[in-house]
């Protein structure tokens, strides 16, 4: 059909043309956690909610801890695009009540490593019949040795999209991280790399298959070298282009194009 096809039938149905497209950048693609007050003098709280999961666990009784929340709470609570929740529109008489809550209940603890803060799975084992391997339950155990790998680099705070998946229906939005897991089987996912941090590009095909110690041993030397070589500002995914370790995915139809790696860094048999 085609994209003008398509555009002049919706405008013939709704009965009227679209304006023209106006300039757009992304600039943000992940979550501002803690406290902000907004122009109306109200307080918002952005929770870290590890992958969207509210439960009770030793030592951070989450499920309880909202529950408690919303029996004083009059404003509302929403979910943010990256599994996180926000205890909103709180008025300042209440301000002193919602913190004494959260900090009760651990939900105030955002001192998170920026790898952490910027991670998001899909549920995949148990629950959902999709999955092909672990996701939810896998990637917080992955980040665990991945942050020790940015600690030794000095990059504890520094923000990296990471994200994975069960299977290639890309719940969590793999395909816009930086660097990405798709579960192919147990224990064995897609590597992705070359997503743009603000959302704004696709990534592409690193390797086809990878185990963990594969990931933490193509992981450690890009990560130190990041550390080392990265410009000012300059984003993860950004560098590992630059440094020549993917292509950058300009249009979907060019997604293919160049996966596996480039040069010294192409998977062998591509």
């Amino acid at each position: 059909m085609g994209l003008d096809a398509f555009k002049a039938e919706v405008e013939k149905r709704q009965g009227f043309a679209f304006e023209p497209a106006k300039p757009f950048h992304f600039e943000s693609n992940v979550d501002e956690f803690g406290w902000i007050k907004d122009a109306q003098g109200k307080y918002h709280f952005t929770c870290f909610i590890e992958n969207g999961r509210v439960q009770d666990e030793p030592g951070k009784d989450f499920k309880t801890g909202l529950r408690e929340i919303a029996k004083v709470h009059k404003g509302r609570f929403r979910l943010t695009a990256n599994q996180h929740l926000i205890v909103s529109e709180v008025p300042e008489s209440e301000l002193s009540t919602i913190k004494g809550l959260l900090a009760q209940y651990r939900l105030d603890n955002v001192q998170f490593s920026g790898l952490r803060l910027s991670s998001s799975a899909c549920v995949a084992f148990p629950t959902c019949g999709l999955a092909m391997a672990e996701s939810e339950r896998y990637l917080p155990v992955l980040i665990d040795k991945v942050e020790k790998i940015c600690e030794e680099n000095g990059l504890r705070n520094d923000s990296i999209v990471m994200r994975m998946t069960g299977c290639p229906n890309g719940c969590a939005r793999p395909y816009i991280a930086e660097v990405a897991f798709v579960g192919k089987a147990p224990g064995s996912y897609l590597m992705l790399l070359g997503g743009g941090y603000y959302g704004q590009r696709l990534n592409k095909i690193y390797r086809e298959n990878v185990t963990e110690p594969q990931i933490l041993a193509i992981l450690g030397p890009m990560i130190k070298r990041y550390a080392l070589e990265r410009q000012k500002g300059e984003r993860f995914g950004d560098f590992v282009i630059r440094a020549g370790y993917i292509s950058a995915t300009t249009a979907g139809k060019h997604w293919y194009e160049g996966m596996g790696g480039e040069g010294e860094y192409r998977e062998a048999g591509l």
